[in-house]
């Protein structure tokens, strides 16, 4: 049994002549705010306003930047402008952090050690000299 598999799932019909129906809501979107700006002000105010506005409607209808529509990455930099972020230096190997256990017992051992009377020094070193001529 042979089953028909969809290709071609991330092209959007084209609903509008060449344009698909997001493309044709930007446009018609964009055109219609300039039209508002043309009834309401000057003509040179509608000119400075609705060169933004046309811009951008027109980079949201066609712009693709590393393959992605010009919309999900506005909508990515705004998400990770105003997100938290975590900065991590750089992950710890088990080897380092062994090592720093290490030292971090070493340096603890060090300061709990009590001072060494000239005596018990001698006695010490009597031991020790004592079972090296054992061996």
């Amino acid at each position: 049994m042979q089953f028909h598999v969809p290709q071609f799932i991330e092209v959007e019909n084209k609903i509008f002549g060449p344009l698909t129906f997001r493309q044709f809501v930007y446009l018609t979107g964009g055109a219609g705010l300039i039209f508002i700006f043309h009834t309401l002000f000057p003509l040179f105010i509608t000119v400075i306003l609705g060169a933004p506005v046309l811009t951008a409607s027109l980079a949201f209808a066609f712009l693709k930047i590393h393959g992605k529509p010009f919309i999900e990455v506005v909508y990515n930099g705004f998400t990770y402008i105003s997100g938290t972020k975590l900065y991590l230096w750089r992950k710890q190997t088990e080897k380092a952090a062994k090592t720093k256990k290490e030292d971090t017992t070493v340096k603890s051992k060090e300061t709990y050690l009590p001072k060494l009377t000239e005596n018990k020094l001698q006695e010490l070193s009597w031991s020790l000299d004592i079972k090296e001529n054992i061996k």
